[in-house]
């Protein structure tokens, strides 16, 4: 069997002494595979986290491990090391990917916006806010998607989001379970562009549940990558309050 076509390297470990175990995110699903030389030094760059590539997968049988083989079509990893939030940002996408997703089951919509993201990973002020509309596109083809759908009246707007529904909910709704509601940064509903405070609120939001309903019903935290990356956003913002009131 055999199968060819576009791929994202959403993980790899090393297989004995100079291979690579890798799980190539594709159209058809997350997939993995055998990557035989992969660890060589003249190929490992090929499948560093993040790439995008060109791959064929070859089995005897379909439900076997199979091997990869591979061309590299864009840098991502390496263009996203020139500045640290968008390796941060490639990290926590594709942690996020390779845990989330199942196995062998197509997710098309959550497969061409992690290439979008990845094809401008470089591009200043990019990165960030496209992760956070890509984790609301992953939430939903998981089958957790949030809604947006509510109305508001002339004088009122959509502002939070039900932790316990997925609900968006206006502020003339929200009085005083307000404190217990979570913001609903404007950019995720198409009205405006996004700062680091609406990305923080974004993480936040989209954080919430993933951790509750994709990776709490497995009885696991949300990967390592992705915590990380919220938690630097949040202190940094922090840290600017602190030295604005100073």
């Amino acid at each position: 069997m055999e199968v060819e076509g576009p791929g994202i390297v959403l993980d790899r470990t090393r297989h004995g002494e100079g291979d690579y175990l890798v799980a190539l995110f594709t159209p058809e699903g997350l997939r993995r595979g055998l990557a035989k030389g992969g660890a060589s030094r003249r190929q490992t760059g090929l499948w560093e986290i993040g790439n995008i590539v060109s791959a064929r997968w070859t089995a005897r049988l379909p439900e076997q491990l199979g091997a990869y083989s591979a061309e590299l079509v864009r840098p991502a990893a390496a263009l996203a090391m020139e500045e640290a939030d968008n390796l941060a940002v490639l990290r926590a996408a594709c942690q996020l990917a390779a845990q989330a997703l199942p196995e062998r089951e197509s997710a098309p919509a959550s497969f061409e916006g992690l290439i979008r993201l990845l094809a401008g990973i470089e591009i200043p002020g990019f990165a960030l806010a496209t992760l956070c509309r890509w984790e609301l596109v992953l939430l939903r083809e998981l089958g957790f998607g949030l809604d947006f759908a509510a109305t508001a009246g002339a004088n009122d707007r959509l502002a939070f989001v039900s932790p316990r529904t997925g609900r968006a909910v206006t502020l003339s709704q929200a009085g005083e379970w307000v404190d217990r509601l979570l913001p609903l940064p404007e950019f995720l509903l198409g009205e405006s562009e996004a700062d680091a405070r609406d990305c923080v609120a974004a993480l936040r939001l989209t954080g919430h549940f993933l951790a509750r309903d994709v990776f709490g019903a497995r009885h696991r935290p949300l990967p390592p990558a992705r915590q990380a990356l919220y938690e630097q956003l949040s202190a940094r913002l922090e840290d600017k309050d602190s030295g604005d009131a100073g």
